[in-house]
């Protein structure tokens, strides 16, 4: 009897671990979409206008402040903001998929140190961008972003120094904590259009983006990825049904959550952009 009880356990644990693996291969994949989609709307929208010599503050309308004609320090500064994040959606999701980092471990050290230092860039960029050329709607609906990119370079750091010492479990630990923060404004994005799609509206949202509803979503669109990273990090070395399930469960709903993001933001922001740049 006890023995059939320890392999019915002992059963439900391994299904648990395969639920938690097949979410996360399906969490992956869903963010390899929604970031090449992502990428493919900046080069429609940034990239190849200031390519081709078309770029002008008209295309930019539906940004807080966008390419602002005459002002070159600021339109500079935008530029290297948005257009490296390009390159990085192209790349920086395949850091996550063991097959690469196991076949191609100088690719996934070049790519994964091109990350980010992009990312770091990016969340300084971001901060200067926000607070002193006045690219925010209010200044509590600023909150989440602001918190977010202080948190990058934390992120990074770490996972730039485990990887140094070798020690590649907190090394991958600390780097995907990394991806999420460095996605963070991408992720908000897909928070706020999923919002949407479900209400059918907004719903608690503001047009300063301070609304109850925008606050927590901006907080959410990193700290609830980085809090189920957690809990399949530390189902890893546990073997309690709770624990196990628990992360199978918060993946499984993170997966969802990304999903609706990403069809809600194609549909609503990034697929009207690009059929209209082209």
């Amino acid at each position: 009897m006890n023995k059939s009880i320890n392999n019915l356990a002992s059963t439900n644990d391994s299904l648990a671990k395969r639920w938690i693996a097949l979410a996360i291969r399906c969490w992956v994949g869903v963010v390899l979409i929604g970031q090449w989609m992502f990428a493919i709307y900046i080069f429609a929208q940034f990239t190849w206008p200031f390519m081709s010599g078309t770029i002008d503050e008209s295309q930019f309308r539906h940004m807080i402040k966008g390419y602002v004609n005459g002002e070159t320090f600021n339109n500079t500064l935008l530029l290297v903001h948005v257009i490296p994040v390009m390159f990085v959606c192209f790349s920086a999701v395949l850091q996550l998929i063991p097959l690469i980092r196991k076949r191609y471990p100088t690719f996934h050290r070049i790519n994964g140190r091109l990350f980010l230092v992009i990312g770091l860039i990016g969340a300084i960029g971001g901060l200067y961008l926000t607070w002193i050329t006045g690219s925010r709607l209010s200044n509590l609906g600023a909150l989440g972003v602001t918190i977010n990119g202080l948190l990058i370079p934390i992120a990074i750091f770490l996972a730039w120094r485990f990887a140094l010492n070798k020690n590649f479990t907190l090394h991958r630990r600390f780097a995907v904590h990394a991806f999420i923060l460095i996605n963070g404004v991408w992720s908000f994005r897909l928070y706020l259009m999923g919002w949407y799609l479900i209400n059918q509206g907004p719903l608690g949202n503001s047009s300063t983006i301070d609304g109850p509803a925008d606050i927590v979503l901006s907080l959410a669109s990193f700290l609830l990825p980085m809090a189920i990273a957690e809990l399949v990090f530390r189902s890893e070395k546990s073997a309690q049904p709770k624990t196990l399930w628990t992360a199978a469960i918060a993946a499984t709903f993170g997966t969802l959550v990304t999903l609706i993001g990403v069809v809600a933001a194609s549909m609503m922001m990034w697929g009207p952009r690009i059929l209209a740049a082209f």
